[in-house]
């Protein structure tokens, strides 16, 4: 039950002008028909930031907003609430002063809860509100000492696994669900598990960086790896042939998918594990990283009825979570989404889903076919890899579709040429792109153990152009203040926790359409979309420098060629 009043949420933020009184009904209605809350709905139709919701609803429940990401939890003090009765109660003690301990609730209504705590501490306590998702992420906090747990897990695991006579599948089934579950619990995006000539390597990949985590026995090795095998259905007597599987795995009430690629390498057989997870994809697309200017180039790309709006970058850098923000904000029920992808990474209530599969011939063109004759409104390619699908897709885009995709390409203005290389006429590149955004995920500096530093303009300028340094840090400048991550406990010592984007928009204005059309190559478009306003990847990566989000190395690291 929420602790506030749906219906008087609505009215505070029509009458702040967050929405009108025709959205505010629809919110509802759509509300009241899904059976869930306005909240949810707020957040993935990005009509507002969870942060200012959060203190919209702070101020109707006449108690203080308290961002959790932005608050350093002593141990002791996270302690006070311990790990179980915090999931349950929603509820996180976040702070203890002289006056009593700080408690952090998202039902802040459940006044037996507090006077338990106020119990069991022995003083007056202090509530204030937060979020779902601001709680969500700040339980993890509780999973530091984890790694403990898993090392004298994993020991016992492998200890008995190496004793086995190999008919035991438990100590390897117990491996396998201890890897999924830490992975997840530290926000890793894939598991490596890859052999070499004495023993075999476990890493995990998170927030873009692979870290090794754990060395397992050869004969242990061949154990987990037929375990993997068995839950991902695949053939266990083959060890010489590439192969591509699905498993699910249940963590924290969630259903995780993960899909697996094991392929032979010199020393045995290397299995990848992507974990899929929906948490991943609760996003709007302000929280992606993207700057007012940005987000209003791209929901004028997208708000068309007709035309193709394109997310490009390398594997790995959030095209799909972008575009799957995007088709959070258009699933209304006035309109038939249809989408096929290579995976489908997970399912959006409402929207018409297709799972690529090469073995019955359901290409992305010939998916892309069958949706025409679905009578969609909104088509989503996964990815347009050949001229065929970019035919396809442009035509759609003409017939009066809202085309969306991703292509991989380094910057946004290379991709109108890229299409012309695919053998589409200029003329219909001109009239169908509404606006492409390129995109890189740089780390984000850990919020508890920033800290600022300075750095020598010189130095900079070796990187950067002096012009877009003096434009975002100022003139006549020696040195530089940045900021970056000292390393602790939250971060495992990196200095990095979590990612953030950067970006650039391109809107394909008429200047930009006769380039086009001349054939331009993409460094004279690029100046053209630069003279008319465009941020560019480095510098959008500069302001989120600025603004202590990121480092420089970062910076550099995703986008220097």
């Amino acid at each position: 039950m929420k602790p506030y009043s749906e219906e008087k949420l609505l009215a505070t933020l029509t009458e702040l002008g967050v929405v009108n009184a025709g959205q505010a009904g629809k919110l509802a209605e759509e509300a009241n028909r899904k059976k869930t809350g306005v909240y949810d709905l707020l957040l993935d139709k990005d009509l507002v930031s969870d942060a200012n919701l959060g203190k919209v609803i702070s101020e109707l429940l006449n108690l203080p907003f308290v961002r959790l990401s932005q608050v350093s939890i002593p141990p002791g003090v996270l302690q006070i609430v311990p790990e179980v009765v915090a999931k349950t109660q929603r509820a996180i003690a976040f702070g203890h002063d002289q006056t009593g301990v700080k408690l952090a609730m998202e039902n802040p209504a459940n006044s037996e809860f507090v006077r338990l705590v106020a119990k069991k501490a022995g003083e007056k306590v202090e509530v204030f509100y937060t979020t779902p998702r601001e709680l969500e992420q700040a339980l993890s906090l509780y999973r530091q000492d984890l790694q403990v747990t898993f090392d004298e897990l994993l020991a016992g695991s492998v200890e008995k696994a190496a004793a086995g006579s190999g008919e035991d599948e438990t100590p390897a089934i117990e491996i396998v669900d201890t890897l999924v579950e830490y992975a997840y619990n530290n926000r890793a995006s894939d598991i490596h598990i890859e052999p070499h000539k004495k023993e075999a390597g476990v890493r995990f990949r998170i927030d873009g960086v692979l870290h090794e985590v754990l060395v397992l026995p050869l004969s242990v090795f061949e154990q987990v790896s037929t375990r993997i095998k068995v839950a991902a259905k695949l053939r266990t007597d083959e060890h010489m042939s590439a192969q591509d599987g699905k498993m699910q795995a249940e963590i924290e009430g969630e259903e995780l998918d993960i899909r697996v690629s094991i392929v032979p390498v010199v020393h045995g057989e290397k299995v990848v594990m992507r974990l899929l997870s929906e948490k991943s994809r609760q996003f709007g697309l302000a929280d992606l990283g993207l700057d007012d200017e940005d987000l209003e180039k791209i929901k004028a790309g997208f708000e068309k009825p007709f035309g193709m709006v394109l997310v490009t970058g390398p594997t790995g850098s959030g095209k799909t979570t972008t575009i799957y923000a995007i088709l959070k904000i258009l699933n209304t029920r006035e309109k038939n989404i249809a989408t096929i992808e290579d995976p489908v990474e997970y399912d959006i209530e409402g929207v018409n889903q297709i799972q690529v599969n090469p073995k019955s011939n359901l290409t992305f063109a010939a998916g892309l076919r069958s949706i025409l004759r679905q009578d969609p409104n909104v088509i989503f390619v996964g990815e347009i890899r050949d001229e065929e699908t970019a035919d396809i897709a442009v035509n759609s885009a003409m017939t009066g579709h809202l085309v969306l995709s991703t292509l991989h390409t380094n910057d946004a203005a290379t991709t109108l040429p890229r299409l012309s290389d695919m053998k589409i006429e200029p003329y219909l590149v001109a009239s169908t792109v509404n606006v492409i955004s390129a995109q890189r995920l740089v780390r984000k500096i850990c919020e508890k153990c920033r800290v600022s530093k300075n750095a020598a303009f010189s130095d900079l300028a070796a990187h950067f152009p002096r012009q877009v340094l003096e434009k975002y840090f100022g003139k006549e400048k020696k040195t530089i203040r940045i900021y970056a991550g000292k390393g602790c406990a939250v971060c495992h010592n990196t200095g990095y926790v979590g990612r953030i984007g950067i970006f650039e928009a391109l809107v394909v204005s008429e200047k930009i359409k006769e380039l086009i059309m001349a054939r331009e190559d993409a460094s004279n478009i690029r100046s053209r979309a630069i003279s008319e306003g465009m941020q560019t990847l480095q510098e959008d990566g500069l302001v989120k420098v600025q603004q202590g989000l990121t480092t420089i190395e970062e910076v550099l690291r995703v986008t220097k060629e």
